[in-house]
């Protein structure tokens, strides 16, 4: 690690630019700072640590919203002074709720952005789903099917899958489309509890 950190030339600022990029689709996400401090917690841990200009200290990205950013790789310049990470990007990059900072097309005299922005948390129906689960583990057993299944322990959880699986497959065996669509629902369901 200390070769990688030697390799960025600090003498040139303290502050290394980061470009950020989406590992799956190339889109870029953001652009950060990284001090030698930030970079080595990034390299040892795989999770983007930036230096806050503002703040004057290091942070993790997502570190209060949950949005973090998951290191797949790392690319330097040829001037040594400019990192590119590509990341798996988990919620959106922008703290304004937009999934990239480079959200404004700057046009003859067009500044401002007029696109509307959800500024809740952006996950996928699957992670929705998983956070549902979590949120009813503690419900009452009589009223909550999935409280109920998690009482009866994890055989009981085990053999529904199983069952689920088996529905599934049988779905399929028919080229009942339908069927297949809500017998994969009910299998995603019953795996992820």
């Amino acid at each position: 690690m200390e070769a990688i950190l030697n390799r960025v030339d600090w003498h040139k600022q303290e502050l290394l630019p980061v470009i950020v990029q989406d590992a799956t689709t190339n889109e870029v996400l953001m652009m950060a700072y990284m001090d030698k401090e930030a970079l080595e917690l990034s390299l040892k841990t795989k999770v983007a640590h930036y230096f806050s200009r503002s703040k004057q200290r290091i942070w993790k990205k997502g570190e209060s919203s949950g949005h973090t950013q998951e290191i797949q790789s790392f690319n330097i310049d040829c001037d040594n002074d400019t990192l590119l990470i590509k990341v798996k990007q988990n919620g959106v990059a922008c703290h304004t709720g937009r999934k990239s900072c480079f959200f404004t097309e700057l046009e003859s005299g067009a500044i401002e952005s007029d696109v509307e922005v959800n500024t809740e948390a952006a996950y996928g129906v699957i992670d929705t789903l998983y956070h549902t689960i979590q949120e009813r583990k503690n419900a009452d057993p009589e009223t909550s099917w999935t409280a109920k299944l998690l009482s009866k322990g994890e055989n009981t959880i085990l053999k529904k899958v199983v069952e689920e699986a088996g529905e599934y497959c049988f779905a399929h065996k028919d080229d009942d489309e339908a069927e297949m669509v809500y017998e994969a629902a009910d299998l995603t369901y019953h795996m992820l509890v």
